[in-house]
């Protein structure tokens, strides 16, 4: 049986790599020292693959063909996408992809409710060039990426999202080789508003309320409250990328989230934070 070593879940706007230091000095400084903090949680663990979950900005599934889950199954992943390299000032990069541990959960997902469509060709953006940046900076840790849709309606429900972390946990746990060890990444959000009436604000309440309901560790007021209307309001085309975080939520379990930063990063253009599961025993 293998382990799931730690569930994590982050922002990726690319303002933190790409103008950062556009944001006033003391919010640059809590930020990098937030996501230092997520970077020693996460390397702390020693996971030898990652099974991430992003959002899909449209470039590798377009508005006419979209799918909830789009799971990679590439023996190896390469980023940013050259359009991307500037903008987010991240260097090129290359990843080792798991295609094993990918097989495995799209071939024991629909036992569980849940189907992932293929491609062993996907493009990245700051989706997984800001994360990784600062998680593993040497690229030394494979990943199993896994697009969904937040964006073109119908979008998944925070329900169905949630059943889908904990079906990656149970098949990491019951299919996958004793001594593996798995990271769950969620990537995403918090609020913002790409190119809407409300680029240039982040809601503050409802991120830090989000959080708070994280934090408490009960899954089930997080799905009757973070609604997606909810996630629109807060800033529509943008906030909804927090589905990413409710299937880190699922694989976690009835456990208390904790945050380790949060900053209403206006001049980034996000609510930018991230958070870390403790993965103690669950109750019963």
């Amino acid at each position: 049986m293998a382990e799931i070593v730690c569930v994590l879940a982050l922002s990726h706007a690319p303002g933190l790599t790409g103008w950062l230091d556009q944001a006033p000095e003391d919010q640059q400084r809590r930020l990098l020292d937030g996501y230092r903090k997520l970077h020693d949680a996460f390397q702390a663990a020693k996971p030898d693959v990652i099974v991430g979950i992003a959002n899909d900005h449209l470039l590798n599934m377009p508005v006419d063909d979209t799918a909830d889950f789009l799971i990679g199954t590439a023996e190896s992943w390469q980023g940013p996408a050259p359009w991307f390299s500037d903008w987010l000032n991240v260097p090129p990069y290359k990843v080792r992809g798991h295609r094993a541990l990918a097989e495995t959960l799209m071939r024991e997902g629909p036992a569980r409710g849940v189907s992932f469509r293929a491609s062993d060709r996907l493009l990245f953006d700051d989706n997984w060039s800001v994360p990784l940046k600062f998680l593993t900076p040497d690229y030394d840790v494979a990943l199993v990426p896994i697009h969904m849709n937040c964006i073109v309606p119908p979008l998944p429900s925070p329900r169905h999202c949630h059943a889908v972390g904990q079906a990656i946990a149970e098949i990491v746990r019951a299919k996958r080789p004793a001594g593996e060890r798995v990271a769950i990444m969620a990537t995403g959000g918090l609020s913002h508003d790409p190119g809407g009436p409300r680029y240039f604000a982040v809601d503050e309440v409802f991120d830090r309320r989000f959080l708070a309901l994280l934090e408490a560790g009960d899954p089930d007021r997080v799905l009757r409250e973070v609604t997606i209307d909810a996630m629109a309001a807060a800033g529509d085309g943008g906030t909804t990328e927090l589905l990413s975080w409710i299937v880190a939520l699922g694989a976690a379990g009835k456990r208390p989230a904790r945050t380790l930063c949060y900053e209403a990063a206006v001049e980034l253009r996000c609510g930018m934070g991230g958070v870390v599961w403790d993965l103690t025993p669950a109750p019963a």
